[in-house]
């Protein structure tokens, strides 16, 4: 499976060949949800905390006598249904991620990238290393390529030019090619790789 490969000008300038084992997989929409789920909750912080009645500060005295009184019977004025007063089953501070096979996510990440190519949506470019230094003369280039909100994938230490001279484009993200992941890919419309990091995906999925 033969792709194209252009730079910023939209020239092409090489082809390369896609493996059909990471580029060429159907949908799995249940895969892709389980890679999702399991990436959202790791990001999830869980660290929403109510108190319970032991650590609500106030008087341990019981406010009244148990009976004479009219009253019902109270033994402490830290109960839930008193103001100030502690949460019964409130949301407590916990772990929400859980485990998922590296064969999942392995998987996972292979039918994103399978997607973007099946969508057209994959683009590779032949280098970032030669890119105008100036946010103005880049967006120009890339509006010749882009359509929508687009991730680009590469060597952030070798393309730290672009980098930073993209860092104000609207709809446009960067990631590292260590850190290439499902949940970005599928928030993007357009998946942009460089050459150095269609190898490395190539090498790491293989």
């Amino acid at each position: 499976m033969r792709h194209e490969i252009i730079n910023l000008d939209n020239e092409i300038v090489d082809n390369v060949t896609l493996s059909e084992s990471i580029f060429g997989l159907p949908l799995r929409v249940d895969i892709l949800n389980s890679v999702v789920k399991w990436q959202r909750s790791l990001r999830q912080t869980g660290n929403h905390h109510t108190r319970l009645i032991h650590e609500i500060s106030g008087t341990t005295k019981k406010p009244w006598k148990q009976k004479g009184t009219g009253r019902a019977r109270v033994g402490s004025l830290r109960v839930p249904h008193f103001r100030g007063g502690a949460t019964m089953f409130g949301p407590r501070v916990r772990d929400h991620s859980h485990k998922l096979p590296k064969k999942v996510r392995r998987l996972g990440l292979k039918t994103a990238l399978s997607c973007k190519k099946s969508d057209n949506h994959l683009i590779i470019l032949n280098e970032l290393a030669n890119v105008p230094c100036k946010t103005k003369d880049l967006f120009a280039k890339l509006n010749n390529i882009l359509v929508g909100k687009s991730l680009f994938v590469c060597n952030l230490k070798e393309n730290h030019s672009f980098a930073k001279a993209s860092s104000n484009i609207k709809n446009l993200n960067i990631i590292s090619e260590e850190g290439i992941n499902v949940y970005d890919i599928l928030c993007h419309d357009n998946l942009v790789l460089t050459r150095d990091a269609f190898v490395y995906i190539e090498r790491k999925l293989c």
